[in-house]
Parts: structure tokens; sequence; C-alpha cells
């Protein structure tokens, strides 16, 4: 057989790629049965998709304690025992070598790991190094693509790989990722996957018009390109199942299911081999119409099934044996395989694949869209992403200072919560309470970490007393009782990323007047403003501060600084230091428009309204009408913790004619504050020397008793010509191009006009024409959308009331602390830029919303700068370039350290920030010198060296040539990023005395 030079290019690289790893293990690919050519091979996968937490917590999923609810069956069981099920798998692939199985989540299977005895482990590794147990994934969850941030996908990937690493080696590595039960899939999820070196990804979920046109035109696998300006490194192959993840109907073995076993024995009743046999082969007959290859993969299992594994394999040899007896005269072979070993065999089919670039979202079918879930429980999605910060600076903290690991309870958390039933809200109330607690818990853990590191660094000698720092977790709603309650004080702030830092910091206090020095004995220009009164309804009895202190701040890169507040008085203040409290309260009375402005931009409001009217640029001389205000859609029985179904397209206003407007206006920081209605207010901030402005939301209780089910938004409305086109961030890096009523891969049929136009919002979304960009970023995960030109919404809190069609049976009504529903409060960070420079500001200023400073408390005497430390940089040069970020770094084995950069910008974004840079490791930090560096996957587990992918024909390759390759890293640790490219290394590091 004579091949193309292509083609025979591409076999070649593939044959490479085997024997590469065939040299170093038989597992993995190495590990696959033969398949026959000329027929149709079957490869049937038995997997168990174990939810951590859902219906039930983690705990209880993984003992079979609690209830299962299915009102579907009208039946509540004891099912889900994840112990049990890897107990019986274990036993039954022992039995029978030519068993395989699957297995995904590692939360699970390291608890069970850990409980093993030394006999076992060492027959569960036997069985992982013949291929018999495959992992796929391989992540500590099968984390959702739709709301969860870059960084916690990374950590949950590389967590849960760097487990199997470290207890199975390469054999234990996943070569395909496993996504099988997540409600639609990202280009940036896609991407990340393949710098970890995955060959592929599977899932299940489409929108139902989408698997249609697939299916019909035998699309459902292809080659998807993840980024445009990472190249070919990004691609991966994706495969669609041809229904769910669930057997074939009729095929079910599990203990659960009613369908009929195979009975062989001709000499009892009901012998039915024939008729089984006839049934399946019809089944795969008409599968294997819509795929390209003879090969399709058939999932035998679903959610924590396996609990008797014995049925399982007993039924699945004897399938195996009986339909393989009539091979010669069906053409179809079965074989129990992986999904790692039917990717093999689809690269091995030599075939050129269709392309894809957006991505898979949403999902749903008409009416029943899968978009609600983008905004569900966002008091929880918020806390993630504080969480996530905790964990990234707890991370860095240990790995600056070489001190044994306490962030290991709130990784775990963090693993887990990024399950797709964990912060996509959709699951249980009492389960979310669970994971609230787990990360309550673990953030508890790290922030003595940050206050042993801090503290010490903060002393000057031994014989200095270390400062008692303390965490106020509720400054959010202006509370922290060592400021109310002391009059001299110290506030210190860390900042983890690697470039100086200027933000403002608010602290509440009791007092009336106070001096602020800065680390240099400086005194600080503050503002003292009042408490809302919203805010002191917020918070109960959480607090008691009168007001809250405004004062700039400058952190060094990779540090900290700190701040003194002492008593002080009317006469000893200066000029420059501004009382706000008794400040000129403008309203709208007078119908006069008010206004609000700063060096770089001006706000103005309607004096009738009391609505947003304008915003103005003033340094690019950008203006735009903007009019923003909120709204709510009144949901329909459809709606639930997944679904958003509005009866009417046109959402309600929450205002009747004009809002309660209030303007305080200080040297530092101009705000105005509106009330909607009691239960929802904003406060816009412009402070002094920031580019953009600042909205602070507060939402809830939303009302109940009229038995609306309600969806709240905030809408900007402009004068933009948008023609249907709006942008969203990609898990909080890409930016995807929408465009509202259109699919990239099939024609669209528009039912939804509302709902199927939602997509997530991880970071930012952002409207243009072609001199005007207005650009919202977010401190959490949203649902959102343009719905109409020169407009975008972001809904911010749902309250659903009803419990019809709805797979977790309890309706979306949290109730809050107080039992009459959840208060959510909020910000949201408004820039209005030319599209030619927005980017490097709405770029730089995500990365700093959720690398917010750490901000920590202590006691101070008059004595005490002198024996401590008031400003400090743990990097031994200055500092990174902007669009550079130190993402992480962290302890990862014995000497070793875990270092990620990252290259913030996408190709093309600005003219100088998206070009590539070059930064050195080289005497970077202060605490170590480097004395090796080896450069990894992404995930850390694996040396890049050492990374070998399959390789894809490509139906349409339109794009420009691939970044160039970096070459060895030389003597003085040069590194260059690409634009979006992160570079992960192993430091081996020598610790400074």
């Amino acid at each position: 057989m004579r091949c193309s030079r292509m083609n025979c290019v591409i076999i070649l690289v593939n044959l490479a790629v085997l024997l590469s790893r065939l040299a170093t293990s038989d597992c993995g690919y190495e590990a696959c049965k033969d398949t026959k050519e000329g027929m149709l091979n079957v490869h049937l996968v038995a997997h168990s998709h174990d939810d951590v937490g859902w219906l039930k917590t983690i705990d209880q999923y993984y003992y079979g304690a609690g209830k299962h609810v299915f009102p579907e069956l009208n039946m509540i069981t004891d099912y889900g025992a994840v112990q049990y099920i890897l107990d019986s798998v274990i036993l039954a692939l022992e039995e029978y070598p030519e068993r395989r199985f699957n297995y995904a989540e590692m939360a699970f299977f390291t608890r069970w790991w850990n409980e093993q005895t030394d006999d076992v482990k060492s027959i569960v590794k036997s069985l992982v190094d013949k291929g018999q147990l495959q992992f796929a994934g391989g992540g500590w969850s099968q984390n959702d693509e739709a709301t969860t941030h870059y960084v916690d996908i990374i950590n949950n990937m590389a967590d849960g790989i760097k487990f199997l690493q470290d207890n199975f080696g390469q054999c234990g590595r996943p070569n395909v990722a496993w996504q099988i039960d997540v409600f639609g899939h990202s280009r940036e999820q896609t991407a990340l996957f393949a710098l970890m070196g995955m060959d592929g990804v599977f899932f299940a979920r489409l929108q139902s018009l989408e698997r249609l046109v697939r299916l019909q035109e035998k699309r459902m696998e292809g080659v998807w390109q993840g980024s445009t300006s990472l190249g070919s490194k990004a691609d991966l192959f994706f495969g669609a199942f041809y229904d769910h993840y669930s057997p074939p109907k009729g095929y079910c073995f599990d203990a659960f299911c009613v369908d009929p076993p195979i009975q062989d024995d001709r000499d009892l009743f009901d012998y039915n081999v024939d008729e089984r046999v006839d049934g399946f082969l019809k089944i795969v007959s008409e599968q294997a119409q819509h795929f390209q290859t003879n090969h399709i993969m058939l999932l035998m299992g679903d959610d924590f099934e396996y609990e008797n594994a014995n049925e399982w394999f007993k039924n699945l040899d004897k399938l195996i044996k009986y339909v393989n007896e009539k091979e010669n005269s069906t053409n179809v072979h079965v074989l129990y395989s992986t999904p790692a070993c039917y990717l093999l065999s689809l690269n091995q089919a030599n075939k050129t694949w269709t392309t894809k670039k957006e991505d898979f979202m949403p999902i749903g079918s008409p009416h029943n869209f899968w978009t609600g879930f983008y905004s569900s429980r966002p008091a929880l999605k918020q806390y993630v992403r504080e969480t996530s910060r905790v964990l990234q600076t707890c991370k860095q903290l240990e790995g600056l200072a070489g001190i044994p690991q306490k962030s290991t309870f709130l990784k775990d958390a963090m693993g887990i919560v990024q399950h797709h039933d964990a912060i996509t809200g959709t699951e249980r109330q009492h389960v979310a309470d669970d994971y609230a607690k787990r990360l309550a818990m673990g953030t508890k853990q790290c922030q003595s970490v940050m206050v042993d590191v801090i503290s010490q660094w903060m002393v000057k000698n031994k014989m200095a007393p270390t400062p008692e720092l303390e965490f106020c977790n509720y400054l959010n709603i202006s509370a922290c009782p060592l400021s109310e309650s002391t009059d001299s004080f110290s506030v210190t702030l860390y900042n983890s990323l690697a470039y100086n830092v200027t933000d403002y910091v608010s602290i509440p206090v009791t007092r009336g007047q106070y001096v602020v020095t800065g680390p240099h004995g400086d005194e600080i220009e503050h503002q003292m403003l009042e408490v809302s009164s919203q805010t002191k309804k917020v918070r109960g009895d959480k607090g008691k501060a009168t007001h809250q202190v405004i004062f700039p701040v400058t952190i060094p890169a990779v540090g900290f600084s700190v701040y003194k507040f002492t008593p002080g008085n009317k006469s000893n203040q200066t000029d420059k230091i501004h009382n706000a409290i008794n400040a000129k309260q403008n309203t709208p009375s007078d119908n006069n428009d008010i206004g609000i402005q700063n060096e770089y931009m001006s706000l103005l409001f309607d004096g009738t309204t009391g609505l947003l009217k304008s915003v103005h640029n003033s340094v690019s001389e950008v203006s735009l009408p903007v009019q923003q205000s909120f709204y709510w859609y009144n949901s329909s029985t459809n709606s639930n913790h997944y679904i958003f179904t509005p009866y009417n397209n046109n959402p309600f206003p929450l205002f009747s004619g004009s809002v309660n407007l209030k303007i305080v206006k200080g040297n530092l920081v101009e705000e105005v504050h509106q009330e909607f209605t009691p239960w929802l207010s904003q406060v816009i901030r412009l402070y002094k020397g920031q580019q953009h402005a600042e909205f602070e939301w507060t939402v809830g209780p939303i009302p109940f008793k009229d038995g609306l089910s309600k969806e709240i938004i905030t809408r900007f409305d402009t004068s933009l010509k948008t023609k249907k086109m709006f942008y969203t961030d990609s898990n909080g890096r890409q930016i995807m191009e929408r465009r509202r009523d259109h699919r990239e891969s099939f024609p669209y049929i528009q039912t939804d006009p509302v709902a199927a136009n939602y997509y997530p919002i991880n970071s930012r979304i952002y409207i243009k024409d072609n001199d005007v960009q207005l650009t919202v970023l977010t401190d959490r995960s949203h649902g959102g959308s343009s719905i109409k030109d020169g407009s975008m919404e972001v809904m911010i809190h749902r309250r659903l009331l009803s419990v019809a069609e709805n797979s977790v049976n309890e309706a979306l009504n949290e109730t809050g602390q107080y039992g009459d529903g959840l208060i959510v409060r909020g910000k949201h960070y408004v820039i209005l830029e030319t599209p030619q420079n927005s980017a490097k500001l709405h770029r730089p200023l995500a990365t700093q919303i959720y690398a917010s400073p750490t901000v920590m408390l202590s006691k101070v005497t008059n004595e005490w700068k002198s024996s401590h430390n008031t400003e400090f940089s743990s990097l031994a040069i200055n500092t990174l370039p902007v669009n550079v970020n130190l993402l992480t770094l962290e302890p990862w084995n014995n000497n070793t350290l875990l270092l990620r950069l990252e290259h913030i910008f996408e190709e093309k974004e600005d003219q100088n920030l998206s070009l590539p840079v070059t930064v050195s490791l080289k005497n970077l930090f202060k605490a170590f010198d480097i004395i090796g560096i080896e450069e990894t996957t992404l995930d850390g587990n694996l040396l890049k060296k050492d990374a070998k992918r399959l390789h894809w024909k490509q139906e349409t390759n339109d794009r420009h040539k691939d970044p160039v390759l970096h070459g060895p890293i030389n003597d003085d640790m040069q590194i260059t990023l690409n634009p979006m490219e992160i570079r992960t290394f192993w430091l081996t590091v020598q610790r400074k005395t």
C-alpha cells in the first residue's frame, strides 16, 4: 500500500510515539489488544461515573451513607458506594486478565488507595502495569468547563495526575481526558488538556440539534483546534458519544438495572443467547453508520455502577464470547477496551478528520437550555474564586519559605469543588454546604501558613516579637473585630503577583479620625466614609463599624507592605487628608444630571431616573451613552439548577421611574449610591488613578411570596452597532467571539431567543464596534449575553421555587443565614476604551482581580517600626513584565519547586504586549538559588522532552505558522513566552541561609 508524503510522515511520527513509549513501559497504548482489520471492532469500555458530590456529599457517596433520590422512579435507595465499587472491580479484574476497567475521579480513588494493605496495592499496581486498570482524565474531579477558572482547572488535573505518577509511574498517567458528564465543553479546557500531553478528550453532552447534525454527517469525532495563539500544540482529538455515557438499551448488567442477563445454559429455561446477540448486533450496526472508521466505542457503565462488578463482567464475558463466535459471518468483533485504546485505533485508521475551533456551548434542547447553572449559587461561585486565590498564595509562601505543606486539605477541597455538580451549583443544598465547609476548613489552615511565613519575614531580628497577624474575613461587609476595637493597628498586605501592585483598601473602624502612615513612615492620604445602611443590613450582628477608611497602597512584587493606623484628630490632619463624612450629598430631585469623575473617566447619571447615562474616557476621548440597570426574568417551571427558561423574552425592570440616589465625593474616591428596591442596591465608584469604574451590587433576599421564580440580571444598554456580536472569556483566558442566534458547527434553529444565547462568563464580557469597546469584568462566574445589539447582560442571582422536572428533587431556593433568602454582594469592573487599547487594560486587571492582595491586621506599639520590616519583596530583581504572570510557585518533590509562568495576552491583542517576551529565572528569587531546571508538561508531572503526542491529519488547517519552538534552556535561564503560552518547570533549588 502506497501513501502520500504527508500520510507517510504522520504514520512514521505516530510509530515513533509508540516506540518511545514501548521502550519505557508495557502499559498504556502498548497494552491495547489487537483489533481485526476489515471487521467492525466494538470497543467495550467498562466504567463507573462517580460524582464527587451531587445528591449526596462526597463522604456519603464514598461510604454508601445517606439516601439517593430517584424522583423519576419514585424511589429512594442507598445508591452510590464507591469504596465497594473499587473493591469489587479489583477482584473482578484480577480474576480474568482479559478484562479492562476505566476510572477517572482521583478524589475517590486516593481515599480508597490510602485504606488498602500493601498486598492489595501490589495487586492494583500489577493491574495498572498490564493495562487492565486504566485511568482517563485523572483529575481530582471531573471538572466543569463552563464556570471554572483556568488556574483551578490546572490545579485539579495536576494534583490528580501527580498522585497517579507518584504511585504508578508512567503507567498510571492518562493519555486521554474523560469529560463524559460535563455540561458543555470549552476551547480553553481543550488547550489545557493538550498542553498536559493528552491525545484526546471524550464526552457525552451536546446540544440536541448539533448531535443530530453530527451523527448524520459522521462528525462525532474530529480535531479541535484549541488555541489560535498556540497553534497545533493546542490541538486535541475529540470524540462525542453516540448517545449518553450509559450502556446501550437492554444491555445494562448492574444490580440497579432491570435488563435480562445473558442466560447461556441450553438445559435451563429462558436461554436467550441468540436473542441477546442479535439485539446487540442490531445496535452496533446502527451506531457504526454514524462514525468514520471501523471502530466504535460502547460505554458499559453509568453513575456509581459496578458495586457488584462480577455481575457486570460475567455478562460482558459472555457477550464478547458469543458475539465473536459469529464474527466470520457478522463481520463484528467485540473486545474489552479503554478510551485510550479506542483512541489509538482511530489514530491508526489513518483518516483525515474535520476540525473545530469554537466550543460546545451551550448544551440543551428546545426550551431546556443548560445555561442556568452558569449563575446558580452565586455566593458559592464567589467563595470558590476567593479560595482559589488563598490556595495559590498559600502554596507560593510554602515554596518560598521551604516549610512543611499545610495546603493539602485545601488542595483536596478545591479539587472536589471543581466537580461538574459542585461549582456549577447543580447539587442539593446540604451538598453545597458540605463543599463550603471544606473550603472554610482549608482556608483556615492556609491562613495559618500566611501568618507564620509573613510574620517571620516581618521580624528584623530574633529578639523582636512576632506580629500576631489576623484575618478579617468579612471586609466585604465592613466587619473586622480588630480594627473595630483597637485604636492603633497595622494593615499588612501581601501581593502574590510578580510585579508591583497599586490598589485601594477599605478598613472598617468605629473612630472618626486616624493617621495612616506607609511602609516608609510617610503619612498616607486617606478618605473616611460612612458605612452604608445597606451594608449594616447585610452584615447584621457581624460588625459594628460606623465608618470605613479608604487609602491607596503600593505592594512590591511577591512581597508585602505594612500600613500603620494611629488615632488622629481634626487639628493634626494635614491638608491632603480629606474627610468625606459630611460631604455634600446630591440627589436627582432637581432633575439635573449628576456626574462623578477622576483623571481617567467620568460617569454621568440621569437627573430624573438616577440611572447611569453615559461614560467618557478622558484620555482617549471616547464617549458612549450607557444606561445600566437591573431586571428580572420570570422563570418557567422548566428552569432549575441547570436550566434557564424564562416565560418571557423581555425581562421586567427593577425600578419604577427613578432610583434613590446619593452622591459622595472625596479626594480619593467618588461614589454613587443607588437603591433600586429595598432588596437591591448598588454603589458605583471611581478611584483616583484607576482606569476603570467599580460597580458593587447587593442583591437579596429576592422576594418569593408572590410565588414567582426570578432570575436577576444587570444590563448595559448602549448605542454601539454590534451586529449581533459579543465576546466572552473562556475559563478566564481566551476570548471567544459570540454571535447571537448562530452556531459554528451546524445550522441554527432559534427556539429560545434568550436562554440559547447565554454563555458562561468567567472573567469578562464585552461589546464593541470599530471605534469603542465596553468591557465588564467580574469577580466570579456568571452567565450572560447580548440579547439585542448594543446591549449586554449578566445574570447575578437566581431564586427558583419549582421542583418540577428537577433532577435534584429540590428547588434552587437558597434561604441564606437568616432564613429569608440569600443575599449576594459582588463587583463588576467597567472599562471604556478603543478596541485597539482595551486589552492592555482588561488583561492585567483580570489578573489583579483574581490575585487581589491578601489583607491581614495586627496590633502595634510605638517601637513597632524599628523592630519590624514594613516592606519586603521575595524577588531579587525588580519585577517581571506586566504581560507575564507568575502563575504557580509551589513545593513539588523533595527539594524541587514547581514554577509556571504565563503570557497573559493573546496574539494581536496589543501592539506591544502581545509580542513574545523573554525573562531570566537566574537570580530571580531571594530565598534560594536555582541549581537545576527542567521543563515539563503543563500538569508538572512529565518532562516535556518525554511527552510524545499522537498526530492527526486534518481536513482544514487555515492557521498561520505555529509559534517558534523553544530550544534548550541556557545557563542564563532565559525563558521566552509566546502569546497565551504557559511554561512549566521543575526547579531544583539551594536555599540561602
